[in-house]
């Protein structure tokens, strides 16, 4: 039964206003308590912001790279507040990890002019996971609001030759969007997608791993942010233009005047003939 609730529980909260997600969570989880811990590892909450009060710079917060009560920074790798024993990447995955945020935190600036980005990977037997974290609040405009967070988890398995690698990508961006309009009031739009996808690929100097990590963000992103387009967007205006029309009454009537007037004078011309 917990399990079916679980199910029910997920599906309920894909469909509610991601802007809204911590506290439709924390209500969830007062009506179910014994789906807690399964809920708050299961659903994405939108990103948190911090900053690296050593480099001064911003990273986002998130389960990979929290430990207790501390956060990691992706730029210092030291733990906020203070932890001793907190878990760190080897020396080789540090490096990774380095070139990875700096490429990232270009890609950011390129595809949205601004926001935030992170980048945390972790020790696998056989290789190596991370997430791939970017955030992209509005620009602070009374009239609209919004922000795009984009999580992606990356799990990749070096082959025993290492020159190939599989790769496995679960990507997730939670969208909103509020205009508030004299004309047309306050208006919300929003929505999250979940994708994945899997792809093998040759690990070489010029195809090291970030690149073939980012192209995979990159398609995923596109195909996601044209995916929203077209269901959240599109179908949006569809509903507004069944709705009303943004031709005043009048002209309408005046239109469908001519119209009946024209087919008229077309009908007794050719009578005539």
């Amino acid at each position: 039964m917990s399990e079916q609730q679980l199910d029910c529980a997920l599906d309920l909260m894909r469909r509610l206003p991601p802007q809204q997600i911590e506290k439709n969570l924390t209500d969830l989880i007062d009506l179910v308590p014994n789906l807690c811990e399964d809920l708050l590892s299961s659903v994405d909450q939108p990103l948190k912001i911090a900053r690296d009060k050593q480099l001064g710079k911003d990273y986002l917060l998130c389960d990979y790279n929290r430990d207790g009560d501390s956060y990691r920074s992706p730029w210092s790798n030291s733990y906020d507040p203070p932890l001793d024993d907190g878990t760190l990447p080897s020396d080789r995955l540090r490096k990774l990890e380095i070139d990875a945020n700096t490429a990232f935190d270009q890609y950011r600036e390129m595809y949205f002019e601004g926001g935030v980005s992170s980048v945390y990977l972790w020790d696998l037997d056989h290789g190596f996971a991370g997430v791939i974290l970017i955030k992209k609040a509005g620009d602070g405009s009374k009239k609209i609001k919004g922000c795009w967070d984009s999580i992606h988890v990356v799990e990749v398995q070096e082959k025993s030759s290492g020159r190939s690698a599989h790769y496995k990508l679960t990507s997730t961006v939670m969208l909103w969007l509020q205009t508030t309009k004299d004309a047309s009031g306050v208006m919300n739009l929003g929505g999250s997608l979940t994708r994945q996808v899997e792809h093998d690929a040759t690990v070489s100097d010029a195809a090291p791993h970030i690149v073939n990590i980012g192209r995979m963000i990159e398609d995923m992103e596109n195909k996601i942010r044209n995916t929203l387009n077209e269901i959240y967007f599109g179908k949006t205006r569809d509903i507004v233009y069944g709705l009303r029309s943004f031709v005043p009454l009048g002209d309408m009537k005046k239109q469908e005047a001519l119209q009946t007037d024209l087919a008229a004078a077309l009908s007794k011309r050719n009578a005539a003939k």
